[in-house]
């Protein structure tokens, strides 16, 4: 997913510096985890609210974790554990608009969505690739802002190192 974030800054026009910046960052999103219940990640049904609820501080207790990070290497991976899962129109765990956070935030997001999609989970089946790719065109002004999937649907269909990174399951 780290790697993918990377290809997305750089076909996206991040320098690429920043893109390995990104790459870093990212491989922490979801590094709060750690301390949420693994009856909660490991749920094969449908959360509760209050587990739902539970699942979100991930966010927040990751950028915790992170705190002692310095630098830009550390807001950058802060950022991406606390607003990974926002959404391009608002409604994502904690309202933010992804056009009101960095970019790298909205790659990453866009990053660990399809390889969720790809990878089968308790709670839900391993889509295929196309199926993945169009869940995300599907989210176009949703969860995505159109001009992130204008870049990200060509990559991930033409860029061999795209197909390197998922060759198990593409």
């Amino acid at each position: 997913m780290a790697r993918l974030a990377e290809l997305v800054a750089l076909g996206y026009g991040e320098p690429p510096e920043k893109a390995r910046q990104i790459h870093t960052a990212a491989v922490l999103h979801d590094i709060g985890k750690q301390k949420i219940p693994k009856s909660i990640l490991e749920k094969p049904d449908k959360l509760t609210e209050d587990e739902f609820r539970v699942i979100k501080t991930h966010t927040t207790i990751g950028a915790e974790m992170l705190a002692d990070i310095q630098g830009e290497l550390g807001e950058m991976a802060r950022l991406i554990a606390l607003y990974h899962h926002e959404k391009y129109n608002g409604c994502g765990y904690w309202g933010k608009r992804t056009d009101e956070l960095p970019a790298y935030v909205a790659f990453t997001a866009i990053s660990d969505v399809y390889t969720a999609l790809l990878c089968p989970r308790p709670y839900k089946r391993r889509y295929s690739p196309s199926e993945a790719l169009g869940y995300i065109r599907h989210q176009a002004g949703i969860q995505f802002d159109p001009k992130l999937i204008a870049v990200f649907v060509p990559l991930v269909q033409h860029d061999a190192r795209v197909r390197d990174i998922y060759k198990e399951v593409m």
